[in-house]
């Protein structure tokens, strides 16, 4: 990768996540027995912070926390993974965010979110987080805060000639104003079933769904794919990047991993298909640890993982 030189911005959510590991997922009125509680730091838009500054980007997280332990653990976290934390929030009005995480065997997992502080996440932190990117930046954005905060930033990002990217995680219904106005949109299977209205289970499908997308006016459309690496979809291509064989350990950040590369590399200025190949060896790598940002790869990381790879960028 060459050297950073556009300063990646994110507006999002900041979470300590609560983890247990079990044998099996648990049915609807199941009860399974699960090892020790862990605690971690998470949240969709602290992790995705973490990922970026920890393969050297410049980053700056813009959220809210409550005025509690956790939440001044969670930006000391932060700050000492690099990330510039001038944009969050103490709120006294709520606690700060958490997510309950139950992992299994395989490293599948099923997450329930309270959001805490991230539901009062307002458009006045999104008018922040854009000035903060100015024009040229990459503003980095998810769905674990207030959908009109999004609505706000991408409005007010894409006229200030911010490169907008939308994981658009936890999956929700968007109207093709705030999809045409993005850079790239960053989907799972799932998500992308449900924007584009194609049943996503394979590549096929994926590509299908993407070709849907595209046709809502969004220029750059990735669909991730899990153990199945990501597909690409613009009006030039749509090329799958297979991901490499790991042992999986815990899935929880690969997605957050995954967008937080992507965005170093579009901060990079390197090619969006470069940018995407870095984005499917992160995740990859962020699948071999337990935790959020604890699994979280940096530069040495991925050279050590995947060294003739990664020197292409």
């Amino acid at each position: 990768m060459g050297p950073m030189r556009d300063r990646i911005v994110v507006l999002g959510s900041l979470n300590t996540d609560f983890v247990v590991s079990v044998e099996s997922l648990p049915r609807p009125g199941e009860t399974v027995r699960a090892g020790p509680l862990r605690t971690f730091a998470g949240g969709k838009g602290a992790n995705q912070a973490a990922a970026a500054a920890r393969l050297g980007a410049e980053t700056m997280m813009f959220g809210r926390v409550g005025e509690d332990e956790r939440g001044h653990r969670l930006r000391e976290g932060l700050r000492d993974n690099g990330v510039d934390v001038g944009g969050v929030f103490v709120d006294a009005g709520e606690p700060t965010g958490s997510a309950l995480v139950l992992v299994d065997g395989r490293g599948q997992n099923m997450i329930a979110v309270s959001p805490g502080a991230n539901r009062r996440v307002n458009q006045q932190d999104a008018a922040r987080a854009v000035a903060a990117a100015g024009p040229m930046g990459v503003l980095l954005l998810q769905l674990e805060v207030p959908l009109d905060a999004v609505r706000a930033a991408v409005t007010l990002g894409a006229a200030a000639g911010c490169r907008i990217v939308l994981n658009a995680a936890p999956a929700a219904e968007l109207e093709e104003a705030l999809l045409s106005a993005l850079t790239v949109l960053v989907v799972n299977g799932g998500e992308a079933s449900l924007l584009s209205g194609r049943s996503v289970n394979d590549e096929a499908s994926a590509r299908d769904a993407g070709a849907r997308l595209l046709g809502l006016g969004l220029p750059n459309v990735v669909i991730t794919l899990g153990a199945s690496g990501s597909l690409l979809c613009n009006r030039k291509e749509a090329g799958l990047f297979r991901a490499p064989t790991v042992p999986a350990v815990d899935t929880t950040a690969a997605g957050d991993a995954f967008v937080g590369a992507l965005a170093v590399g579009m901060a990079a200025r390197a090619e969006l298909q470069e940018a995407v190949r870095l984005a499917t060896l992160a995740g990859a790598a962020a699948v071999t640890r337990e935790g959020a940002q604890d699994s979280l790869p940096d530069r040495e990381d991925l050279y050590r993982m995947f060294g003739d790879e990664v020197t292409r960028f």
